[in-house]
């Protein structure tokens, strides 16, 4: 009966002596609901955990700053800025008032992290991965060991990081939300964890990816009907700086411009470099492909049999009626498009092909739906780069409304003819920088007109055949007709009418018509380490010790995190031995 309490105190004294040893080895993190954890060893060599002198009366611990203490904030506890024996203010930290907590003023947001940091971006705000006083990942986010910009952890975690800006809960592709919960173009995704849902460009709200949505289909007015900003710029060349315009102004002070107002692509929603991309100039790295958005309005032929036979009102009169050429429609060379960005109709009555100027300007102006005149479709159509550098769009089967428009609704509204939608008019705008190089070569059937800089500048007017025209710019700015100046951004404006059901062609060439954009590609993903990330892998899986999104290494040992689930025991932020936490991150014992 006697042995058991000396067994007892035996056992107590050499717990007591197991905790002393685990009490000193700075920086080590242990996970505090492990059985097998403890404070690490000392040998009282002036560490924190050596006794100090407290001063008669006085405890370590107690509140109050006495004797030899340097601080006292009210506990014995460490790495919360006052040392475990009131010895030493913990680095980083400000402890002014015994008694109450020490506060974090140190080295977080430098950059680096240091000392009792696990994290490190750069800033000492909390919300962007990193907690305000850089002791804490935050939830959904993975922070490079070394400090810098932290990254969304997982894609389909249902936590918005990083560049994420949706979370519909998975990877799939187009569906609203990409792989790496990025939107996709023409969708918003406004709560986490359920679908995304289509937008509606023209409704008057700007969601998802839209730049703008001032509910028309008008191009020119600032906004396009793709809902994509538009250069600001008036006809002496002078120009606004919009970000997101897809154009560069000189000395507008953009570092880059990608078409959009989107933040982490490489060019920011401020038209910002950002790093881990690289960012191409397109002026001289000329693209592949020049992509246009068309505004097509769709119209029924004058007559159609099949008006008359579902008793409908007869279609267009300009439509299907009149044959022939017909120059001066809107005027004769070098005349102005109107107030709206519209042609203006010269006559004062039907003439020639035309019924006058209501019904044409029906031709590229939206009607409203009762009315049943026309019907409106947006593209974008690609002009490939040919082999001179040109840019070039050549259809001679120019339909590009087939099982659309009034078609699309059916034979209570209009058939088709020979397999094909026809009687419909389009609308393309580009804007370029002028270099005195540019030429402009068209050809078409049926109306033509084109429009530099707001001016008249080719005029293939009338219902016919396909017909062809050029212009080389500098001819005609020679004499000032189109009052272009080098260097100023202008606007070209293409209007077509196809009016008869016999064919449709289209061929619209542009040469040495440039702006200057921006595109860029992130360096994370091409399989080299670059500078700022700490792998590439280029799958990044993200588990534990596996390369994550944006090139950081995921839970880790050596990450001063405490992976329980991974064996985990403690984690003093690096992976060598011999220190009181080894290097697969198991307590030592000594």
């Amino acid at each position: 009966m006697m042995n058991t309490p000396i067994r007892s105190r035996f056992v107590g004294l050499a717990l007591a002596s197991l905790v002393l040893s685990l009490t000193a080895c700075p920086g080590v993190v242990v996970d505090p609901s492990d059985p097998d954890a403890g404070t690490p060893p000392t040998n009282c060599d002036g560490g924190s955990s050596c006794p100090i002198d407290p001063g008669p009366g006085g405890r370590c611990g107690d509140g109050r700053k006495t004797g030899n203490e340097v601080c006292d904030d009210g506990n014995t506890a460490s790495n919360d800025g006052c040392a475990s024996n009131c010895g030493a203010v913990e680095p980083g930290y400000a402890c002014e008032n015994p008694g109450t907590a020490c506060v974090w003023v140190g080295l977080c947001g430098d950059g680096k992290v240091e000392e009792l940091e696990v994290c490190d971006d750069g800033n000492s705000s909390a919300g962007d991965g990193c907690s305000a006083d850089c002791r804490t990942v935050e939830a959904g986010w993975n922070c490079p060991l070394s400090g810098g910009r932290c990254q969304a952890a997982k894609c389909g975690d249902l936590i918005i990081a990083g560049d994420e800006e949706c979370e519909d809960g998975n990877t799939t592709e187009k569906d609203g939300c990409n792989k790496v919960c990025r939107l996709e173009d023409g969708y918003k995704c406004d709560t986490i964890g359920k679908p995304c849902t289509p937008t509606v460009c023209g409704d008057k709200i700007r969601e998802g990816t839209e730049q703008c949505d001032d509910g028309n289909n008008d191009m020119g007015d600032g906004c396009s009907p793709l809902c994509v900003r538009e250069p600001d710029c008036d006809r002496e060349g002078v120009c606004k700086a919009v970000c997101g315009d897809g154009v560069i102004l000189p000395g507008s002070g953009e570092a880059c411009d990608d078409g959009n107002t989107r933040s982490n692509d490489g060019c920011s929603a401020e038209c910002k470099l950002e790093p881990g991309f690289i960012c191409t100039v397109i002026k001289s790295t000329p693209p592949n492909k020049v992509e246009i958005p068309f505004v097509f309005r769709d119209f029924r032929g004058w007559n159609h049999a099949a008006n008359a036979s579902l008793g409908l009102p007869k279609g267009h009169e300009d439509f299907e009626n009149v044959n022939g050429d017909d120059k001066g429609i809107v005027g004769p060379l070098y005349s102005l498009l109107g107030s709206d960005g519209k042609p203006v109709y010269a006559r004062s009555g039907p003439v020639g092909t035309t019924h006058g100027k209501e019904a044409f300007d029906q031709w590229y102006r939206d009607q409203p739906k009762e009315k049943n005149i026309n019907k409106t479709v947006v593209k974008v159509l690609s002009l490939p780069r040919q082999s001179g550098g040109t840019y070039e769009l050549d259809d001679g089967d120019f339909f590009e409304l087939d099982g659309l428009g009034w078609v699309a609704l059916g034979s209570n509204y209009e058939r088709t003819t020979n397999n094909h939608n026809f009687s419909f008019t389009s609308e393309a705008r580009y804007w370029f920088e002028y270099k005195e190089t540019e030429v402009l070569s068209f050809r078409g059937d049926d109306d033509v007109f084109v429009y530099i800089n707001g001016r008249l500048a080719l005029d293939l007017g009338g219902v016919h055949g396909p017909q062809s025209g050029s212009i080389t710019l500098k001819d005609v700015a020679g004499v000032n007709q189109l009052n272009l100046k080098k260097g100023r951004i202008y606007e070209a404006v293409v209007f077509q009418a196809e009016r008869h059901t016999t064919g449709s062609n289209y061929k619209l060439t542009l040469s040495n018509f440039e702006t200057t954009s921006t595109n860029c590609e992130a360096t994370c993903g091409n399989g080299v380490v670059d500078k700022g990330e700490e792998c590439d892998d280029k799958i990044f899986a993200g588990g534990y010790n596996q390369c994550a999104r944006g090139c950081v290494w995921g839970p880790r040992c050596g990450d001063k995190i405490v992976q329980k689930d991974q064996g985990e025991s403690c984690d003093d932020g690096n992976k060598t031995s011999g220190d009181g936490c080894s290097a697969t991150c198991k307590i030592e014992l000594n």
